[in-house]
This record gives structure tokens, sequence and C-alpha cells, in this order.
């Protein structure tokens, strides 16, 4: 069996249902459209992380779930067209990612409910009017529990990079960021942002920082978590501690990582399903901030830039990938 058809069996097949046997015969099944443009591979773990929220839900009333994945294998120009391919397909309620994706399903349906999972600032994005009432037909959760997070990615490498004057940032065109500004003009730090449309600009601007002399970089936006290996092997190879706010980077190679754990808000994304599906209306839903956040410190990747990573940082640490 293919590849592809095999792990979307497993999907597909994936339906969370009481088992008393009447109310199996009787009940109403849900479908649930993945909007992604991941693979099938670098989505499994997260998606995982979804269904078993809907098993610690029960799940009650005799109704089912039945998730159907839509993969644009990396490919992020391809949004449009899945979004619009997802809605064609009936589902009755949509979950997806960060911003662009979320946008895509927006722009795509204003009727079907969204679940969003990892946006930044969701308001700022024009995704919802509020995050307490957030209208429409879109809700979810975000993944900047404040302004000050991009904020606190620059503090942290100025405590492992000692004299750090000049920082790059890395970032997907439409993150723009005034607090990581101010953040910068308070501890001296001259920042030189580079914009990236596609993967394929990777290289380029990596050597756009290289020509400025930034001594480490900051990584902005969920294009580059589908090559996530080879931006670790770019700061590697170009000798830049880098640091990004999803532990999937650190344990990838990057140096350091610190922000919500993605895997934890796509297992409570289950609840918003839940309660869509017994009536709730998703402009209700008020849109939830991260609870759990984790600092991820590659040891590895320290010892290869000759860093030492201080003690005090190392306590604090959620995990050290060695």
């Amino acid at each position: 069996m293919e590849r592809r058809t095999f792990i979307g069996a497993c999907v597909g097949n994936l339906v969370i249902a009481r088992s008393d046997v009447k109310a199996q015969a009787t009940a109403k099944s849900y479908r649930v459209g993945f909007l992604t443009y991941t693979t099938p591979e670098q989505s499994a773990a997260l998606l995982s992380q979804f269904t078993e929220g809907l098993r610690e839900l029960g799940y009650v009333g005799g109704r089912k779930i039945i998730i159907e994945p839509h993969y644009g294998d990396g490919r992020q120009n391809r949004l449009p067209e899945l979004a619009a391919e997802v809605v064609r397909s009936r589902v009755d309620i949509i979950l997806t990612g960060s911003n662009p994706l979320a946008a895509a399903a927006k722009r795509a349906t204003a009727t079907i409910p969204i679940v969003m999972v990892g946006t930044l600032d969701p308001v700022g994005a024009g995704l919802v009017a509020s995050l307490a009432r957030p209208g429409a037909n879109v809700t979810g959760l975000c993944v900047d529990a404040s302004a000050e997070m991009s904020g606190k990615l620059l503090a942290l490498l100025t405590e492992i990079v000692p004299g750090l004057s000049h920082v790059g940032v890395l970032q997907q065109v439409g993150f723009p960021d005034r607090q990581l500004e101010a953040s910068a003009r308070r501890l001296n730090v001259e920042l030189y942002v580079v914009d990236v449309r596609t993967i394929d600009e990777l290289e380029s601007a990596f050597a756009a920082m290289l020509r400025k002399r930034v001594g480490a970089l900051i990584i902005r936006g969920s294009l580059f978590y589908v090559a996530r290996q080879q931006v670790a092997d770019l700061a590697l190879q170009h000798r830049l501690p880098a640091i990004h706010g999803l532990k999937e980077y650190a344990q990838a190679g990057l140096l350091m990582t610190y922000g919500a754990d993605l895997a934890d808000l796509y297992r409570r994304a289950a609840g918003y399903v839940d309660r869509i599906v017994k009536g709730a209306k998703p402009g209700d839903l008020p849109v939830e901030q991260p609870t759990k956040f984790d600092l991820v410190i590659n040891l590895s990747t320290a010892k290869a830039l000759g860093l030492a990573i201080p003690q005090s940082l190392l306590l604090r640490a959620d995990e050290v990938v060695r």
C-alpha cells in the first residue's frame, strides 16, 4: 500500500465514539477536515495529540468524529487550493494550524467552524475580533501568551552569547513584531530583519545576515516548520546561535527554543471540537492562550558552536538535548 494511502487510512479510520452499541447505531458522524501544508509524517505527532484529546474527553453522547486530513506536502503556495478542497468536501469543522493556514481557511469559508491551533497575535492578524469574543466562524488557541514573548527569546540569546550586539531575525513575510524592536532597544541590541516568502530563499537569507555580521539569530513564523532541519543545519554551518519558539527546532539541532508546547495545544483543541459538536458557536468560544511553556537547550549544538551554557539556564531547562 502506498505510504500516503496507508497514513490517510489510519487517520481516517480513527473514530472516537462511545462503546454503547445502541448509541452507535443512531449516532451522527461529525467530519473534521485537518488542513495543513506539511507532509503526513510531519503532522502525525500533532494529529495524534488531537485524537488523544478526544479520547480524554470520553467522547460523549454516542457521537463519533472522523478526521479527514488534507496535506500540502510542504508547499505553502498550495494553501488556497487546499482550503477550497476542504470546503468542497463538506466537512463539519476545520482544524488547522498557524496564521497562514487559518487565514486561508477563513478566506475559503464564512460558515464552517474553524479551530485554529498555534497562531501568533490572531487579533492583530485579523483572524478574530478579540480573544474573548472571536466572532464569525473562527476560534482556537494561539502560541503567544503575551506581547513580550519575542523579547524573551532575545533576552535568552543575550544570556548565552557574551557581548551580543547584532541579532538577525529570520521571519516569514507578514510577521512584524514591535515588541521585539522595543526589547532590542532596551537590551542595546541592533536587529537585522530578513523576510522570507518561501523555503527556497533560506540560503540567500542566511547569506544576507552573514554580510551584516550578526552574532545570533531569532527565527519567527510557521513557514520554517517543515524545513526546521534545514534551518538548524544552516545555523550550525554558519556558526549562528539560533532560537525559535517551538521545541521541535531544538530537537532538530537548533541551539535553543522557548515557547508554547504545540502538542499540548493540539490536545486542547479537542475541547473546541467537542463544544462545537454540542452546539456552541465558534465566535462565542474565547481564544485560549498557552498554559505550558518549554525551554529546550541543545547541548550538542552549544558545544559545536563553542558556547558554554550558564548553569543557571540549564537548571531552568525543561529538556536538554545531548
